[in-house]
């Protein structure tokens, strides 16, 4: 007899159909790991709290909710106030969802049963929140493992579960985190079908905003577009981060985008556009930068700062495989860049040298890239045993594991003009001696530009999952044709 389809989570129309199978294989390849951890006995079982429903500071009004992240990549469920239960040696996935006041008919719309969620998420067992206790106490684990750990890019620590009664069992919190991480640092066949399809819809948001920008125009109303594509084609209702769209001096603006400059200035027709965004589907993200002059013609130093980033950006990608390390490949965009500004001007003398006294990190402060896949900075860059290098650049590095097969990256090579990190560079005799000061003043004001990227690494190299235009040609000849679509030279 076959076995039953797997329910699926579709938005209709032409948004992707990503079946409940995806968790199931994630809750055994957690089970799978644990089983070969020193240290996790027979009848243990892995107790995750979802995310909660909350309002605005003291108001009524409820936060757009979006699903805890290890609780997600386990279970997939979209509802708030939820936990979930897996036995560790048979694979059991028990969700337990709250009892619901009659009232809620009334405001909120129908109360399902609990077989509703049973076959919405595929799961063998659905309980009500109120009696986690009691079903876990007949389950008579030996261990309750809950997750505690650091977020190595946030220093955030993560919620642990916790319910009424938990004090009865036996808790341990030190194993499961970094098992789970691991889970999550290597994606499987189906996560990386949705990180293509986040890459795809986000793609052609960027490629919507590039002919839509105009002089005169509000940064905002560029973010505006980005969103509506988003959500009207690809159903995406979150962006994976807040969509940072400067212009101008503002494209030096590492952050942009925040409460205290929110895209809000009018873009001028010598602008370089640093356009950063992605779409996020059923929270899995993507996160792609495209820089690109406001007028659709580069002058010649845009052009040339423009190519010397992608110069950058397609060494590394050429030089991406399993076993390189990151810090390498941040390195090498590094010095890319500086034999660049030394041809363009700005830099003179031995690019060697100017490695060891990091002059690198005053064009790039940050790092080449991160891991990526249900949050946008993904978690996993620094497992125990590896700790960040201690240098300019470097250390805002978010990934410093070997790179392997199945892992998800950003590349996101940079050159920024910050007037901040340059007269530190100008009274600092060990990088001031390599700074042509006046070529530099040219470029006072400039901005940025950074170009990123979202690639899967393969058995021997990477598949590119962003698809926009790259090179000046590409750009301009896109810009300047407002009905042909964009077709990548392969």
């Amino acid at each position: 007899m076959a076995a039953a389809a797997q329910p699926v989570y579709w938005l209709g129309n032409d948004t992707l159909r990503v079946s409940a199978a995806l968790f199931a294989e994630n809750r055994r390849r957690l089970c799978q790991g644990l089983k070969a951890k020193d240290g996790v006995v027979p009848k243990s079982v892995v107790v995750l709290q979802g995310g909660e429903q909350t309002q605005r500071y003291c108001t009524d009004t409820d936060v757009l909710f979006r699903q805890e992240s290890f609780f997600h990549w386990a279970f997939g469920v979209t509802e708030a106030d939820c936990y979930g239960a897996i036995d560790v040696d048979s694979g059991k996935s028990i969700l337990f969802v709250p009892k619901l006041p009659e009232s809620y008919a009334t405001w909120m719309g129908e109360i399902f049963p609990k077989e509703h969620f049973k076959e919405k998420y595929a799961v063998d067992e659905v309980h009500y929140t109120c009696d986690i206790a009691d079903v876990l106490s007949n389950i008579k684990p030996a261990v309750l493992l809950t997750l505690r750990g650091q977020n190595t890019d946030s220093g955030s620590t993560c919620r642990e579960a916790s319910f009424d009664g938990i004090s009865r069992f036996q808790v341990n919190n030190t194993l499961l985190h970094p098992v789970i991480v691991d889970c999550r640092v290597v994606k499987t066949d189906m996560e990386l079908e949705v990180l293509r399809y986040t890459n795809r819809v986000s793609s052609e948001a960027h490629k919507m905003v590039m002919k839509h920008v105009k002089p005169g125009k509000k940064e905002y109303e560029m973010e505006s577009l980005f969103q509506h594509y988003c959500y009207t084609k690809g159903g995406m209702r979150h962006t994976s981060y807040t969509c940072i769209c400067g212009t101008g001096n503002n494209s030096s603006v590492l952050h942009y985008g925040h409460a205290g400059a929110p895209n809000d200035k009018t873009i001028t027709g010598g602008d370089m556009c640093l356009f950063d965004m992605g779409g996020e589907y059923y929270c899995y993200s993507s996160d792609i930068t495209c820089s690109f002059p406001a007028n659709g013609k580069f002058t010649p130093d845009q052009r040339a700062i423009y190519e010397a980033v992608l110069k950058a950006s397609r060494a590394v990608m050429a030089a991406l495989r399993p076993g390189v390390k990151w810090t390498d490949m941040h390195r090498l965009a590094d010095k890319v860049h500086l034999e660049e500004l030394v041809k363009i001007g700005i830099l003179h003398g031995s690019v060697e040298d100017m490695m060891k006294v990091h002059l690198g990190s005053v064009f790039m402060p940050h790092g080449l890239g991160h891991l990526l896949g249900i949050d946008v900075h993904d978690v996993g860059g620094y497992p125990e045993g590896i700790e960040r290098v201690d240098e300019p650049g470097l250390k805002s590095l978010r990934m410093g594991r070997l790179v392997q097969e199945r892992m998800v990256l950003t590349v996101e090579p940079g050159i920024y003009f910050i007037n901040h990190l340059l007269n530190q560079a100008l009274a600092n005799p060990a990088q001031s001696c390599f700074i042509n000061n006046q070529v530099l003043a040219r470029f006072r004001g400039f901005g940025g530009v950074r170009i990123e990227d979202d690639i899967a690494v393969t058995a021997d190299g990477i598949e590119l999952l962003t698809c926009v235009p790259r090179t000046v040609e590409e750009i301009e000849a896109f810009m300047a044709d407002s009905t042909k679509p964009f077709s990548p030279v392969v």
